[in-house]
């Protein structure tokens, strides 16, 4: 799609008319050009409010999505269009509550944006088409945002066992392909690395992709677990407009140590590392991507027959259950894992039955104890 001409003009707020419309030059396909400055104008609103240009541009791409669909214009878009693109969404694509809300907020702030009289848009397609555009997403026609979580309610944290077989699975794929002289046993012990090390952090999988061989350094408190004893991560999860959240996680358990000992020390130094701080190099390129580790992960799930729904993310999961289960506080869990709110620690909590069968126990007993105590001892004394 061609571009406008850009003409700044003193006063104009980022995203204006005026700075993306060359003032008397004439536009061989309007509607098309129009669109696109429109497009742009609205990246350079979001970039003012320093949002991501990931964010930015996956919203664009929603937007597009919309036009496509709708095959009409901004300005002749209406909440009925809207309406026809959320059911084939739902009922076509089966797409997810959060996707279909992510979908309707970018077009809700997209219309936000171009019905805004500060940037002048409503004005300008007014006086060249003869029509202005509106808000379409409404209230009354969108999906609201009720619930703490809305994951699939078959998404769980993976049991003991089944951590323990996919652990298992990954390691004898190395043995295997280093027996048979098979080059990829590098990158099959790796991305078994990674995927002991986001259990062993609870790190998401951006988190644990982005560390470098220094995120890794003692802990004081902890000299048991050597150089590993605090995972320092750099690129955790940002709030809207923010950029990527700091935070250090403590090893808590002793063979996570032990793996990482063995990574850095025996197997990282054959990519070759000398120039590159990625604690995961990539055969190709700097350091892993994420397609390639969630074809990793999906062989290995699908491989030993578990649950598709599994993902990724499923090795955060188990990572809070099993430090809630093994006795530790539940702000310390809280603040391992980067959560802001204690409510959004407690979405991830999917202790088993057992626990709570010992939990419940624990408190019968102590409630049982705390009643016939004082009795039994006062009838000793007698």
């Amino acid at each position: 799609m061609r571009r406008v001409f850009v003409v700044v003009l003193k006063g104009s707020v980022p995203g204006s008319a005026r700075l993306l419309l060359a003032e008397g030059v004439p536009l061989l396909r309007p509607e098309e050009q129009i669109f696109g400055a429109m497009l742009d104008g609205w990246r350079n609103q979001q970039l003012a409010r320093n949002l991501a240009t990931t964010t930015i541009e996956d919203r664009a791409r929603k937007v597009n999505a919309f036009l496509r669909f709708s095959n009409a214009f901004p300005w002749q878009w209406t909440p009925q269009l809207v309406d026809e693109w959320s059911g084939d969404l739902r009922a076509i694509r089966h797409v997810s509550h959060s996707t279909l809300r992510g979908y309707q907020h970018a077009i809700k702030s997209f219309c936000d944006y171009v019905t805004d009289p500060a940037y002048g848009w409503a004005s300008e397609c007014e006086m060249r088409f003869g029509t202005h555009p509106i808000q379409v997403d409404h209230e009354w026609n969108t999906a609201v945002h009720v619930a703490d979580s809305e994951a699939r309610p078959r998404k769980r944290a993976f049991t003991r066992d089944e951590l323990q077989a996919f652990f298992d699975h990954a390691d004898d794929e190395v043995t295997r392909k280093r027996r048979d002289g098979r080059k990829g046993w590098l990158a099959a012990f790796r991305d078994a690395t990674i995927f002991k090390t986001a259990y062993g952090f609870g790190t998401r999988r951006n988190e644990t992709r982005m560390l470098d061989a220094v995120d890794f350094g003692r802990n004081p408190s902890g000299p048991e677990f050597g150089d590993y004893g605090v995972c320092f991560v750099r690129y955790g999860k940002a709030q809207k407009g923010s950029p990527p959240k700091r935070r250090s996680v403590l090893t808590v358990w002793e063979w996570t140590a032990d793996v990482l000992e063995e990574w850095f020390t025996d197997v990282w130094p054959y990519f070759g590392a000398d120039d590159n701080p990625a604690a995961w190099p990539s055969e190709r390129g700097l350091r892993v991507g994420p397609p390639q580790i969630n074809r990793r992960f999906g062989q290995y799930r699908d491989e030993l027959g578990l649950d598709e729904l599994l993902d990724f993310h499923s090795l955060r999961r188990p990572y809070v259950t099993h430090l809630i289960e093994d006795g530790y506080d539940a702000r310390f869990v809280q603040e391992q894992v980067g959560h802001q709110h204690a409510s959004t620690t407690s979405i991830y909590t999917c202790v088993s039955s057992d626990y709570r069968t010992r939990t419940l126990r624990r408190a019968l007993d102590a409630t049982i104890s705390a009643a016939l105590g004082p009795a039994t001892t006062g009838r000793g004394n007698r």
